[in-house]
């Protein structure tokens, strides 16, 4: 127990400070914008969509039917709505648990000690796991894999109950509780994500090579032969339940594989057959390698990040030449026969020679076989070992561990090896986080073979610095695990960062992405040109149009923004990769579109896109400012009726949402309402304090109420807040002036000025003010820089001539006579 709270505590000191992160793009996906999540949304909605919130009988469905996944993530929403940091609590907290499992599966194979906390320690550190624990959407392959744990635990438990000789009908209803309870958490497994359902045949492998040591030819003699009859009707269990199972997944998702578009998965969209073979070949080596060495990840591996391997000359089929003749290596060893083996040392739980690397008291004798962990005397019958007997607490052998180890490593990585059917991505780390656990379980038996090897060598050669050599190893192995860790949190600080030049430049997420990073940066121009590349590489993307859009309107060029708004509305929805994203952006885009015609006058046809925005926006978009943008327009047509209903809906769908209260306080000071009209003001101010524009609106409804001090005040509150927005200011100026304040009324125009040198009205103004506080030549000099950028303006003619006669009267020169 203290070894497991050891690598559980390691797990989560690792990632303590992914709770402060936010949502990355899948993250988004799956949470900001599904609607499976949302309260008012039926719970039963997630018996029938996917992993995203996508209907699965939608041709734009990736099929991952995971409503446990989607249950904890509506949960989640329930208590503490889109904070990030209670959605990467609960995966930190799922690590920890599967940590603790994982450690305890392997204290019965490896004898418990420092061997298993080397394992566990190994599986909690390693980098890989970054993407499934940090990453929110991971938590599918979290939660898979927990309960993969349970059912492989509790089926090794069955196996221990089925092999003791008692046989009363307590011992009968426990054997089927462990196995229900194995069967069970398989189902659950299968409910998280699709790959859970592996767990059977690791079930299968465990039995026939760690309880029973049967080689390959005599598992197969067995079967054959009908021989033990409580094995065959256990696997007979395991094989029926997992063709139940995935018999009603398939027909749960509508009898079809689901549809990827080219750029998860290029190769799988190749028409050259050697092209995909090579490929697919490859693919799993650059996985293999990213459990030896993950010095580059990414949490989205797709399009061209792997570039296809087209020829049989491309150097990276020697990777593949390498992989295999490797893992066939691997193979061979632990299935192989294991009595034509020499004898080593012999290794048990509680009577070894050698105990988790450790030399006994006792010391040894050649006379057993070390990497076998069975007693010499143990019986054969028909070409088949018989179980363990409980009371025989013996390690198992080693090739039985290496096989258990390469089947952990494999089985649960064929889903997405592209054998029975294409998967939406090229590489997904955190579809190795079950996988993995083999390759900890194999470095760890592989390290501790070579242990057990080196201190026979120095006990046979009577070398004298066996202690030496012994501290050398336990240090390696600690430096191993310390690697580990301190890589493992480098790789998670720069895992959403780090993307190879050729994945940047090809992948449509991040040029997209990196359209948007220049944007926040208005660095317009470069975020234009990456936007119209995402365009030209997915014609689908109606989030890129919409950016187009924006950035065009900011640049003034507005009837090309029309455009890209109209053409972004009109994409077809289907065989799309998240529908749910497309129709907030197709909103996004009739909202902004609305909003341009809106400014330009066009209220009718502004309406219009409003209304087409309201139907197309799914149940997850915010519409408060679609609502209250309706309000405007039907104010615009004088349709005051209509307006109010729709700032009303505006407020209902937040309640917070400042413009409402102000569109709305406006239209009930309009109709007479005037105590509920400042009522919603001081609420628009009680909302944010520190936003002038509430200040402003406030103070104009004052001004009109005759309320010239109040006004005043608030005009000046305003301006001093909003001291850098030319319009709030230039208000001010105004009702400063209107209140008689012309003091303060020269300051905020003189500042008005200042913000916008180039307009007239501004300089005018000043002018005006300067004019009527008797400061005569700076009055003239101001009235006659508004004339040079606006020569024909009547009032600022009229007014200076007036200066200049009240000047003359003075004895004044005026400059321009």
């Amino acid at each position: 127990m203290i070894v497991e709270l050891v690598c559980s505590a390691v797990a989560l000191l690792l990632y303590m400070n992914t709770l402060s992160a936010d949502f990355c793009y899948d993250d988004s996906r799956a949470i900001k914008t599904n609607q499976d999540l949302l309260p008012d949304t039926p719970w039963t909605n997630i018996l029938y969509d996917d992993f995203w919130g996508t209907l699965l009988t939608h041709s734009g469905s990736h099929k991952s039917f995971r409503p446990l996944c989607t249950l904890s993530f509506r949960l989640n929403y329930a208590l503490g709505s889109l904070d990030p940091w209670g959605y990467h609590l609960v995966n930190v907290g799922l690590h920890c648990c599967v940590t603790a499992l994982f450690t305890a599966f392997c204290h019965p194979l490896l004898g418990g000690g420092p061997w298993t906390l080397l394992a566990g320690l190994l599986f909690a550190s390693h980098p890989i796991h970054t993407e499934a624990v940090a990453g929110v959407v991971g938590r599918a392959d979290v939660g898979a894999a927990f309960c993969f744990l349970l059912s492989l635990i509790s089926y090794a438990q069955y196996c221990l109950l089925r092999a003791n000789a008692v046989h009363s009908s307590g011992v009968v209803w426990r054997k089927v509780l462990w196995l229900s309870g194995s069967l069970g958490a398989t189902a659950a497994a299968l409910l998280w994500k699709e790959q859970g359902v592996t767990v059977l045949a690791m079930s299968a492998i465990y039995d026939l090579c760690v309880v029973h040591r049967l080689r390959l030819q005599q598992a197969v003699m067995m079967v054959l032969k009908r021989k033990n009859m409580s094995l065959l009707v256990s696997l007979a269990w395991l094989v029926g339940f997992g063709m139940i199972l995935l018999a009603a997944r398939f027909y749960w998702m509508g009898n079809k594989p689901p549809n990827f578009s080219n750029s998860d998965n290029p190769a799988a969209d190749s028409p050259h057959l050697l092209t995909r073979v090579l490929t697919f070949l490859y693919l799993p080596a650059v996985n293999a390698w990213l459990l030896l060495c993950p010095d580059k990840l990414s949490f989205d591996w797709s399009m061209d990040a792997i570039p296809l391997l087209r020829s049989i000359a491309d150097w990276r089929n020697l990777q593949s030449v390498l992989f295999y003749s490797g893992f066939s290596l691997l193979s061979w060893f632990g299935l192989r026969n294991p009595s034509l083996q020499s004898s080593k040392i012999s290794e048990t739980n509680g009577k070894s020679h050698m105990s988790n690397g450790k030399p006994a008291t006792n010391g040894y004798s050649h006379n057993h076989d070390d990497n076998h962990y069975r007693d010499s005397n143990s019986p054969k019958r028909n070409g088949y070992h018989k179980p363990l007997r409980a009371p025989q607490k013996s390690l198992p052998a080693t090739e039985s561990v290496v096989v258990l180890s390469l089947g952990l490593l494999v089985l649960p990585f064929i889903p997405a090896t592209n054998m029975f059917f294409y998967v939406g991505f090229v590489l997904a780390e955190r579809v190795l986080y079950i996988p993995s656990m083999g390759f900890c379980l194999l470095v760890t038996i592989g390290l501790r073979s070579m242990f057990i090897q080196s201190y026979l060598a120095f006990r046979k050669r009577e070398w004298e610095f066996e202690e030496q050599w012994r501290c050398l190893l336990y240090l390696s192995l600690r430096a191993c695990v310390y690697l580990n860790v301190s890589s493992h949190s480098g790789t998670r600080t720069n895992l959403l960062l780090h993307i190879s030049l050729l994945k940047f430049k090809s992948n449509v997420c991040f040029i997209s992405c990196s359209g948007l990073l220049l944007q926040e940066r208005e660095r317009f121009s470069e975020a234009l040109h990456y936007y119209k590349l995402a365009i030209g590489s997915r014609p689908t993307l109606a989030s890129a149009y919409l950016n187009v859009g924006i950035i065009l309107v900011s640049q003034g060029n507005v009837e090309e923004a029309k455009r890209t708004f109209h053409t972004c509305a009109d994409i077809p929805d289907e065989n799309l990769k998240d529908p749910h994203a497309h129709k907030s952006s197709v909103t996004s885009c009739l909202y902004n579109l609305g909003k341009l015609l809106h400014e330009q006058g066009q209220h009718e046809e502004a309406l219009s896109m409003y209304k087409e925005s309201v139907q197309k926006m799914p149940r997850q978009f915010a519409p408060q400012s679609l609502y209250n943008m309706m309000g405007e327009a039907y104010m615009r047509l004088s349709n005051l009726e209509e307006a109010g209903h729709w700032y009303r809906e505006s407020l209902k769908a937040k309640p917070d949402h400042i413009p409402a209260h102000l569109t709305y306080g406006k239209l009930l000071s309009i109709i007479g309402q005037k105590s509920e009209a400042e009522h919603y003001f001081l609420k628009a101010i009680e909302l944010d304090p520190a936003r002038g524009n509430c200040y402003m609106h406030y103070s104009q409804f004052l001004l009109e109420e005759s309320r010239l001090g109040e006004a005043a005040v608030m005009a000046q509150k305003a301006a001093e807040l909003d001291s850098s927005e030319f319009d709030v200011v230039f208000s001010a100026a105004h009702m400063l002036r209107q209140a008689s304040l012309n003091e303060a009324a020269e300051r905020y125009y003189g500042k008005a000025a200042d913000l916008r040198p180039d307009h007239p009205a501004a300089l005018m103004n000043l002018g005006a003010i300067l004019h009527l506080n008797g400061k005569l030549k700076e009055a003239e000099s101001n009235y006659l820089r508004a004339l040079q950028l606006k020569p024909d303006d009547f009032i600022t003619q009229s007014n200076l001539h007036k200066l200049w006669n009240v000047m003359q009267k003075q004895g004044l020169r005026a400059s321009g006579t």
